[in-house]
């Protein structure tokens, strides 16, 4: 097919499918025509092959057909472009296999963009005129150093002057495949993609933010590679020049639900078992866990951001810890939550540092300066971020995360770059107690080998115990030997695909608010909580729950009630909430001695029972120091002292060997201790 013949045949199909949009864009001055591949296979199989084989003469002639038209301007008509979408899935060609054979080619691909280059005005031709007779010489800038003219027509040589250039803006993506898309041990591979005119405008801009899954079709095309020495490489590196991007899942609203959907939904959230069905379809295929999986639930469905007029955030989005011995089920929940979330992420502890958590700078080619690359918590913005193996990560690395976790922010100050990242992402963490596996008769908070300020920021935290127990051993192994024997899944389980779209719709489209009864069962337990041992009479009072754990519950509601689809979060959302956070609390945070929940083993490190006892040593060495009138106090007194108060020999020496680590007071000699001034 000659290029006429091309152009003739774009006429007769514009003609007849997209005339009435070609004007509609030219009087909008948008001057850009999409057109589907699959039409145009079906109007003219041949086009559309020498499309793929031939695409630069091929979209030049479809953009030469529509300044044939009868339209508004002609400098609308000069800068028609021609996009092509809607490829099949059969046409679809890996980052890795595009190959030499591919270069000039059309190519469509599919991947997850990694780094972005900010958008710059790139020259493409400019008007040069010779000094000596006036001649106006074109040259066209097809690479990548600024072309001037070798010679005119009357012999000059050098030093023309530039009468004007054209620019487009520009931009480099570098898109990488898709973690789903791999086989196993495979790294994946990258590839630039360049972007130009309108797939730049601040429109389309944001659908190509880093973590974006998109497609993409278009020419490619190699780039030389210029070595240190000057001269040229051997080898050249492959580009594509982008006829058309689209995003394959941007967010939860970039999911399809039809109206038939909406319906299942909505009758779905009318089921009286509807808790108890979806907990049972979370995770069928591990055995029990019934709090743990709800909590999941709620935490993919999510609390309600909430922005106020003075610019304070509160994150709608909960975090939850499992803390486990191994072989009880923590990563298969975790692969499990990443398969229901309709946008999630999946690292594990020593495959993840602090830099691929959150950002790293790296140099950008393109724009021969320092580049962001985004980090998986910001590449799950509005997403879930699921973290394997979180104690065998080192605590550079976990510190790394605080902000995330609570501002919801990545602040990066390296290399030049001062840059504030979003964060708005939900984590989920699994680790293994300090030994590898519980000791039933220690503290749980004692064994979990975390820094308590990162324990501090997850909502819920369950420790996942495997004590044997002859009939919770039985049922558990008729369960996964069932498992094995039969495949099928068990009535009453809600499918995968529905299930994430009924999460994405209630986080899309349920805002729901607290009712006064919600408020006031949420406050009564917090008061009540907090003052139950107001009648006692001790030096430090143990801190039952704080304002963290207050607006935890205010989560844990809100999500309670959209995963109703309720507008109003009522005092029943709210029980369920505090049931489950009692819940956790209890196997956390109880401390032995006294029989009372304290949350300072958790977030301290230190129980406020052990705290008030250092207190007491304190004040005892201070009595002392007053009474002997010496400033070297016997340890044998301070003893003594100590167990009149109740407070035991071995206690108070451990007591006394943490005041001198953390150098409160030091041993100017054997057998006595003097106080810090």
């Amino acid at each position: 097919m000659d290029a006429s013949e091309q152009v003739h045949t774009f006429e007769e199909f514009i003609q007849q499918r997209y005339y009435d949009e070609v004007l509609e864009q030219s009087r909008t001055g948008k001057n850009v025509l999409h057109i589907d591949f699959f039409e145009l296979t079906k109007f003219s199989p041949e086009l559309a092959d020498t499309l793929l084989d031939q695409p630069e003469d091929v979209i030049k002639a479809a953009e030469l057909a529509i300044q044939s038209f009868d339209l508004h301007g002609e400098e609308g008509k000069k800068k028609f472009r021609v996009r092509f979408a809607n490829f099949s899935d059969s046409q679809l060609t890996m980052v890795r296999n595009v190959r030499s054979e591919h270069i000039n080619k059309f190519v469509f691909t599919e991947g997850v963009v990694r780094q972005k280059s900010d958008v710059r005005p790139q020259v493409t031709s400019a008007r040069f005129e010779c000094p000596s007779c006036g001649n106006v010489i074109a040259v066209l800038q097809l690479d990548t150093k600024f072309k001037e003219p070798s010679r005119c027509g009357c012999g000059r040589k050098g030093m023309f002057r530039l009468l004007s250039k054209e620019l487009i803006d520009a931009q480099r993506i570098v898109l990488e495949e898709a973690p789903e898309d791999l086989d196993g041990g495979e790294q994946p591979k990258r590839i630039n993609i360049f972007l130009k005119e309108d797939l730049v405008s601040p429109l389309w801009d944001k659908k190509t933010n880093p973590g974006t899954k998109i497609v993409v079709n278009g020419i490619v095309k190699e780039v030389p590679i210029i070595l240190r020495t000057g001269g040229q490489s051997i080898t050249f590196d492959l580009l594509i020049d982008a006829n058309y991007v689209e995003p394959v899942e941007e967010s939860f609203g970039e999911l399809e639900i039809t109206d038939e959907e909406k319906e299942r939904i909505a009758e779905l959230s009318k089921d009286p078992k509807l808790i108890e069905r979806m907990v049972q379809s979370i995770a069928p295929s591990i055995y029990g866990h019934e709090k743990i999986k709800e909590a999941i639930l709620l935490q993919l469905i999510g609390g309600v951001r909430k922005t106020r007029d003075d610019g304070i955030v509160t994150r709608g989005d909960m975090h939850v810890l499992l803390i486990g011995d191994p072989g009880s089920g923590k990563s298969q929940l975790l692969k499990r939550a990443v398969a229901i979330a309709p946008k999630a992420r999946y690292v594990s502890g020593k495959g993840a540092s602090g830099a691929g958590l959150t950002a790293a700078v790296v140099k950008d080619e393109f724009l021969k300066g320092w580049a962001l690359e985004a980090g998986a918590l910001v590449l799950a913005n509005k997403g879930f971020c699921m973290i394997d193996e979180l104690d065998k990560m080192s605590k550079d690395d976990t510190s790394a995360m605080h902000e995330a976790l609570e501002q919801q922010t990545i602040t990066i100050s390296k290399a030049n770059i001062q840059a504030t990242l979003r964060a708005e992402t939900s984590v989920l963490a699994a680790a293994n107690p300090k030994f590898g596996r519980f000791d039933p008769y220690d503290i749980i908070a004692k064994q979990i080998n975390l820094p308590p300020t990162l324990i501090n920021r997850f909502d819920l935290i369950f420790p996942i115990k495997d004590i044997p127990d002859q009939g919770t051993d039985e049922r558990l192994a008729g369960f996964i030997l069932e498992l094995h024997q039969n495949t099928e899944s068990k009535p009453g389980e809600i499918s995968t695909d529905l299930l994430r779209k009924y999460i994405a719709y209630a986080r899309t489209k349920i805002f729901p608010k607290l009712t006064d009864g919600a408020i006031d069962e949420i406050k009564t337990y917090y008061v009540s909580m907090r003052n139950a041992e107001s009648s006692e009479e001790s030096i430090v009072k143990s801190v039952p729950i704080t304002a963290r754990q207050l607006e935890a519950l205010v989560r844990l509601t809100e999500a309670n009630a959209r995963m109703r689809l309720s507008e109003q979060a009522s005092k029943r959302d709210a029980k369920r909430a505090i049931d489950i956070l009692d819940f956790c609390l209890r196997n956390i945070g109880l401390d032995q001695k006294t029989g009372k929940i304290d949350i300072d083993r958790i977030a301290t490190s230190i129980p406020s029972s052990e705290r008030g006892q250092i207190i007491i040593v304190k004040e005892i060495i201070t009595l002392l120091e007053k009474k002997i009138k010496e400033k070297t106090i016997p340890v044998d007194l301070i003893m003594q002292e100590a167990e009149m108060k109740g407070i035991e020999r071995a206690k108070t020496e451990e007591i006394i060997e943490r005041l001198k680590r953390q150098g409160d007071i030091f041993e100017p000699s054997r057998g006595g201790v003097q106080r810090m001034y």
